[in-house]
This record gives C-alpha cells, structure tokens and sequence, in this order.
C-alpha cells in the first residue's frame, strides 16, 4: 500500500490531507473527518492514522484531512456546522487520487459526526456513515445527562462518602448547583418548520437545537449507518438520552439499516489500543456487510 500526502483547494484555501492507498482498492472508501475538538488529521492519540492504515491493510482506500483553520490547513476555523465546502473537497480530490472508487463512506467521532449528519445527504458519492459518540449538545440536554449519570455515579462512589463524613462536603453548594441544572433542563418545545425532513441536498436550516437539525440529516440519508458509542463519557449518555426521548430518532433508527456497537469500558476518543483496535474491527465487519 502507498500513503500519498497532497494538497487541494476549498474555497480558495489550500488544504492537506494524506491518502492511503491499498495495491487493489476496493471500489469503496472512507474519508476520516477530524473531530473532537481542536485536532488535525492523525486523530487524538494518532487513531486516525492507525485506523486509516488499517483499512488500507484490508484493501478499502482512506483519505484523512485537515479543513480549513486546522492542522496544517490554511484557512480560518469556522465551526464543525460549516464544513460542507471542506468535506466536498475532500470527496473531490480523493476520489482524483484513487479512481478506482466508485463511492465513499464518512467516518467521524464526536462533532465529526454531526458535521458528517449536516452533509452526508447532500453527495450521491456517499453511501455509509460511521458516527461515533455524537456530539448533539444542548444546555438542557447536558444538564439532563449529568443529573441522572454523574451525580448518581458520585454518591455510589467511596470517595464521595469519605468527604461526607470526613465534614468536607458542602450540601448548599450541592444543592445550589443541582437546583440549577434542573433549571436548565427546561427545553422549549420545537415548532413544525424546526422538525421537519426538509428538502434532498438542500442544506440543513440553522433553525432550532442541534438534535432537531442532526434528525434532519439523518431523516435525508438513506444509506446504512454504523453507530458506535463509548460507556465512559457523558456525551454518548446525551446522544442516547436524546434518542430516548424523541420518538421521530426512533423512528429513524427503525426505518434505516443502522448497526449499533457498545463498548461499556472505552472512554471518548477511544484513547487505549484495545479500544481503537475494537473499533476498527467492527467497522471492518461493518463495511464487508454491504
């Protein structure tokens, strides 16, 4: 296999990313989008690169990058909500570099997901998504997350009792701020305009949570969807309360071939090689699937 590094154009900004190409490519690819934060194309803890060779190990050609104001990149960071224009380029020059493909598959962690849910439906070229521990923030829904996990989480930890009765623990502090994240979990309710599918390859409106604009991407795309979330981080805990608690995502999940994962013991970023190397392994046997 051949890791070539090249440079293209977004919107008169130079880009850089590093394509991984196998001796026979397979007609499908993936494209990494880089997410989690302030990261650039080899992914917290190098995952990127090591997933990308490990695809190529296995014939399916990847392309991994850094959009504009990241990495290596030119440009100025606008948001993982504005990065259509960067992941079309992408598309592009991937597809010039390995023209055996014939489609594409968006793999993306954290907000990468979300970025991948806002444009996956807007390119015939992409066929699959992979979203891992998507990023669907609200002030309500994080407040509704640490309520029910990390508060109940904390009194059944040893620690926390050790504080208690070693006269280290402030109960009005507690309370205060519990009361407060209550507060928060008050969510207006969405109109008809904000929930509804909206039209094929049009851009997602700005209108509304992100939840509602992420069902909305979701709602667009066809294809089939792997999904993968990590035991030990509240970010999953808010993805799946969302879920839960809006029949239209269940629906969604219903009506789509959508392949869920757990891993009960991984933290966010998949940070340990046990966990990169189950991840890659599911998405392996996910992309042989179809």
């Amino acid at each position: 296999m051949t890791e070539i590094a090249l440079t293209f154009e977004c919107d008169g900004d130079s880009l850089v990313g590093i394509v991984h190409k196998p001796d026979a490519p397979r007609q499908r690819g993936v494209l990494f989008v880089v997410g989690g934060g302030p990261q650039y194309r080899a992914g917290g803890a190098r995952q990127l690169t090591l997933w990308s060779r490990r695809l190529c190990a296995a014939g399916f050609p990847a392309f991994r990058f850094d959009y504009r104001g990241m990495g290596d990149a030119q440009g100025e960071f606008v948001g993982f909500e504005r990065i259509d224009n960067d992941i079309r380029a992408a598309i592009d020059r991937f597809f010039e570099a390995v023209p055996e493909m014939t489609e594409v598959v968006l793999w993306g962690e954290c907000d990468a997901s979300s970025a991948i849910l806002f444009y996956a439906h807007r390119d015939v070229r992409v066929k699959g998504l992979v979203l891992l521990n998507p990023w669907v923030r609200t002030q309500a829904g994080e407040a509704k997350t640490i309520l029910r996990f990390y508060y109940l989480q904390r009194i059944m930890q040893p620690s926390f009792w050790k504080k208690v009765f070693g006269l280290r623990f402030n109960p009005f502090a507690s309370l205060w701020s519990a009361w407060n994240l209550m507060r928060m979990t008050r969510t207006p309710k969405p109109s008809a305009e904000q929930t509804a599918g909206g039209t094929l390859g049009a851009p997602i409106s700005r209108e509304g949570s992100l939840p509602e604009r992420l069902l909305q991407g979701l709602t667009r795309f066809a294809g089939p969807v792997m999904l993968v979330l990590s035991g030990r981080d509240l970010i999953a805990r808010e993805f799946e309360e969302v879920v839960n608690a809006d029949v239209a995502w269940q629906e969604q999940f219903r009506a789509k071939p959508v392949t869920r994962y757990d891993h009960p013991s991984a933290d966010h970023t998949f940070s340990s090689a046990e966990e990169r190397d189950q991840v890659v392994g599911w998405g392996l046997e996910w992309l042989r699937s179809w």
